[in-house]
This record gives structure tokens, C-alpha cells and sequence, in this order.
């Protein structure tokens, strides 16, 4: 699978494009649809995979709804299970904390995850928000440790990591 990065809007939300056999899911289309459709280029969206829903994740979204007919994975329209589309194929994992709707994306295949607000590389996603709850964000980060360590995490913003050095070096694990 090839990952693309596309950072939109102010708040530099991390879009991630996942690539394969001309094929594409999208992760958190936060902003400017026209950078995001470039990196699509002729691959068909399969699907739309959201962490959360606050407004810089999902800016483009509407784009998608109204030009694709596109499956939109979100908190609301899932259950934590494994789903297939396409060649690809992730298993959703609530995360609550950032937010009420927080999820991970998990592809076993390629040993990463899509996380979203819910960790940083060396931190986590504020939990003073509206819908934040810190005692769902340590339930949340106690869960995700079951998973490989070598398991790469690409966050909503900022550099991606890995658990392990999370593990290691994120002082709310």
C-alpha cells in the first residue's frame, strides 16, 4: 500500500491517501479538496475513513459526499470490527478521549494506524474539549498498547511514529 500525506487548513491536519491497484481509501479529508483530489488523481475512492469529527478533519468531506458515491466510515456508521473493501482491509477501534467519536484505523496487513487526534508523537490529543474525557483517553491508550509495537502510527498531525517509541517516550503511556 502506498500512503500519500497531504497537510490541509490552518490547523495543518495530516489527510492521508491509501493507494492500491488504482484504488484509494482517503483518511480525514481536513481541508482544500482540489490538493486532495490531485493526489487521488484517476484511482477510484473506495471509501472515507474519519477519526472524528471536528472541523478539521472533515472540511472537505462534503466533497466527497456530493461528487462520490463513497462508503464514509465514522463513530456514528461502524462497529468495531474488521471491514474489507476493495483490497483493503482495517479493523475500526474506538478510541475515545479527544473526543466522543475518536477511532483508530487499524491495517494488520501493513502494521499501521490511523489515529487521528488520539496520540502525537510524545503526546496525546487535548482532552479539555467539548467531549474530551481524560479517564476514556487513559482507557483508550491502555487498549491501543495490546497492539505490535513495531505498529506505525500516523497521527492528524505532526510526524508520524511508532508504538513502541510511544511506549518508551510518551510520558501519558
Amino acid at each position: 500500500m502506498k500512503i500519500e500525506t497531504i497537510v490541509t487548513g490552518v490547523l495543518e491536519e495530516n489527510c492521508y491517501v491509501l493507494k492500491k491497484n488504482n484504488t484509494c481509501l482517503v483518511v480525514d479529508p481536513g481541508d482544500d479538496y482540489d490538493k486532495i483530489k490531485d493526489v487521488i488523481g484517476d484511482d477510484k475512492v473506495l471509501g472515507v475513513l474519519i477519526t472524528h469529527s471536528h472541523f478539521d478533519h472533515i472540511g472537505a468531506l462534503r466533497n466527497f459526499l456530493t461528487k462520490r458515491n463513497t462508503k464514509i466510515f465514522k463513530k456514528s456508521s461502524v462497529e468495531e470490527k474488521e471491514y474489507n473493501i476493495g483490497d483493503f482491509t482495517f479493523e475500526v477501534i474506538f478510541t475515545p478521549g479527544h473526543s466522543k467519536d475518536s477511532i483508530t484505523f487499524y491495517f494488520k496487513e501493513d502494521n499501521i494506524m490511523f489515529v487521528g487526534d488520539f496520540i502525537f508523537k510524545e503526546s496525546i490529543g487535548r482532552c479539555d474539549l467539548p467531549g474530551g474525557d481524560i479517564n476514556e483517553m487513559n482507557e483508550s491508550l491502555d487498549r491501543i498498547k495490546k497492539y505490535p509495537k513495531e505498529t506505525v502510527l500516523y497521527p492528524g498531525h505532526y510526524d508520524s511514529t511508532t508504538l513502541e517509541y510511544e511506549i518508551n517516550n510518551n510520558s501519558y503511556m
